[in-house]
């Protein structure tokens, strides 16, 4: 992974407001459906998504600033005093310790990034045995030499709605360990953004510490809506007489159905644009819902209306 400051394109003295415009403009550019064409579009977004994950948070930035963690966010291998009577601990000012376990995990995860979260029992927990044995990918053991190999990362997708990827939910997550995770999804996150769940990957064939877990979203078909970019479209049927004299038909949308308005003499195939009906975009707005008339004739056979169609093609010939 390259310095996040040079991912972003920003000095080491940037503030928070220059570290959010330079990851919004980015954004925009190098996500994966403005360069459908390119197959390491979505390495670059992820590459991205990680840079603004550490320095968009002052703890992670001041850590990765004093060499502490590494371009992806993970610790780099401390040196070790050994382990104590109340577990494993490192040197002046380090960790001390850890008594209990890990009784549940949460993540959130939206645009301007990941956060984790959990309740433990005891003193400690797997929080802190995670921040002990998380240290780099080769870590050296108390008495000397290196400790077992971490077991391996994975990658995982996460189908997301649109109306969840809008509005924002929670997502329950069944891991190949057997362990179920909760993702918050927030309102307005968009495709292709990626998270690390620290040791939650596989684990260690020689009894090392697990591996990380890679979530990225992705956007699950709609029965009604189909995909345009950020926009999204639909058909909506309209009578031969709805056509000719105008009339309000319902309309589904992402948040709730609304009336449209179709004027009179609409001809089939005309397309309306609802703005802001959409999906979520990079700028943190919505993209718009295209509506296409699509002309209906009765189910059953009308003389009157056969016998008006045939003066109709008289008098236009």
């Amino acid at each position: 992974m390259r310095d996040p400051y040079d991912v972003l394109g920003v000095s080491k003295t940037a503030d928070e407001a220059e570290i959010k415009r330079a990851y919004r403009k980015l954004a925009k550019k190098l996500h994966p459906d403005a360069n459908a064409s390119d197959p390491k579009a979505q390495d670059r977004f992820a590459e991205l998504n990680t840079a603004h994950e550490i320095l968009e948070d002052k703890e992670k930035r001041a850590q990765y600033d004093r060499g502490e963690i590494d371009a992806e966010g993970k610790p780099r291998a401390p040196e070790f005093t050994g382990f104590g009577g109340g577990g494993p601990r490192r040197g002046p000012g380090g960790f001390s310790g850890f008594d209990g376990d890990t009784i549940f995990e949460s993540f959130s995860f939206g645009p301007e990034g990941a956060r984790r979260t959990s309740s433990r029992g005891g003193g400690g927990g797997f929080e802190d045995l995670g921040d002990i044995f998380g240290f780099g990918r080769q870590r050296r053991a108390a008495g000397g030499g290196f400790a077992p190999q971490p077991g391996a990362d994975m990658e995982i997708t996460l189908p997301v709605s649109f109306e969840e990827a809008t509005e924002g939910a929670s997502k329950r997550v069944g891991l190949p360990n057997g362990k179920q995770i909760d993702i918050k999804i927030a309102a307005g996150t968009r495709e292709g953004h990626r998270m690390r769940l620290k040791g939650q990957g596989e684990p260690s064939p020689m009894g090392g510490p697990p591996g990380d877990a890679y979530v990225t979203v992705s956007y699950a078909s709609h029965p009604i809506f189909e995909r345009d970019g950020d926009d999204l479209r639909q058909n909506v049927d309209v009578t031969l007489a709805d056509a000719v004299l105008g009339a309000k038909v319902r309309v589904a949308t992402l948040k709730g159905a609304v009336e449209l308005a179709i004027p009179a003499w609409t001809s089939g195939g005309r397309t309306f644009r609802l703005r802001g009906k959409g999906l979520p975009t990079a700028s943190g707005g919505h993209g718009d819902l295209l509506v296409r008339a699509n002309l209906i004739l009765p189910r059953e056979k009308d003389g009157e209306l056969e016998a008006l169609m045939k003066k109709l093609r008289e008098q236009a010939d």
